[in-house]
């Protein structure tokens, strides 16, 4: 599954490492969107097979930040 920015911002943090098992609800990073913290949440439980941006890393709408399997 493919994970997508909703909004446009900069990528702050990035929690996990590709290989690490996640579960449902898990934080996987963090984003600035009008001066606000909007954490990335795991939407599923499975693997991390891609981590796609980098900190700091400015992302548009539907751009996709991670891949979780």
């Amino acid at each position: 599954m493919e994970i997508k920015a909703r909004i446009p911002g900069t990528v702050v943090a990035v929690n996990v490492q590709v290989g690490d098992s996640v579960k449902t609800r898990a934080v996987l990073g963090v984003m600035e969107a009008m001066k606000m913290e909007q954490p990335i949440a795991c939407p599923v439980d499975g693997t991390v097979k891609e981590i796609r941006v980098n900190v700091g890393d400015k992302v548009k709408p539907g751009a996709v930040l991670m891949v979780v399997e």
